[in-house]
């Protein structure tokens, strides 16, 4: 089913990736240690400008910006005890879900696994929290196509572009993502 987007009187911006998400923490040595020791995440460099408690870390192509919380602004946390997968996230690609679970089970994180059915695709994913109550998903979410729903539509990403040039389409259109 196509969509229609209303138009703006913009170009889209140059974006070429993302390059990070920022993260309020209530105590940054538990944030750091779980993005650490549970996703993989390497500390580096902070610039030294910054005058407020943080860490940065990278992986996976991205950065992650721990920042201290301020005392009494805006609390972090709401339902630091609840897990709801429709909840606001960061997702994480993995080979092995299997894998993961296994590992958070190990650390005694609880998560919460769904299987979500397209036509015949099965896409695993498993929520968790990390220590400020924020949701982390890691998922087999590859497995689904991109398919645009508006016709006509421009990709400005490299990987778009020789998707694009590959497949001689915009997107892939098989169900299992590979050109036709």
């Amino acid at each position: 089913m196509a969509q229609t987007l209303t138009s703006l009187d913009i170009s889209p911006l140059p974006l070429s990736s993302l390059n990070h998400i920022s993260r309020n923490c209530a105590n940054i040595e538990a944030s750091l240690s779980f993005y650490v020791n549970v996703l993989g995440f390497v500390p580096v460099k902070r610039p030294q400008f910054l005058k407020f408690d943080g860490a940065w870390l990278f992986n996976y192509g991205i950065g992650i910006h721990l920042l201290q919380e301020e005392e009494q602004k805006n609390p972090v946390s709401k339902h630091a005890d609840v897990i709801n997968p429709r909840d606001n996230h960061i997702s994480f690609q993995c080979d092995d879900i299997e894998l993961v679970g296994e590992r958070l089970d190990a650390a005694g994180i609880k998560y919460v696994k769904r299987i979500v059915e397209e036509g015949a695709i099965e896409v695993e994913q498993l929520f968790f929290l990390d220590p400020d109550g924020f949701m982390i998903e890691v998922c087999t979410c590859e497995k689904l196509p991109v398919e645009p729903l508006v016709d006509g539509i421009t990709c400005y990403t490299k990987f778009c572009k020789e998707l694009q040039s590959a497949c001689q389409l915009p997107f892939p259109s098989t169900s299992n993502g590979t050109c036709t």
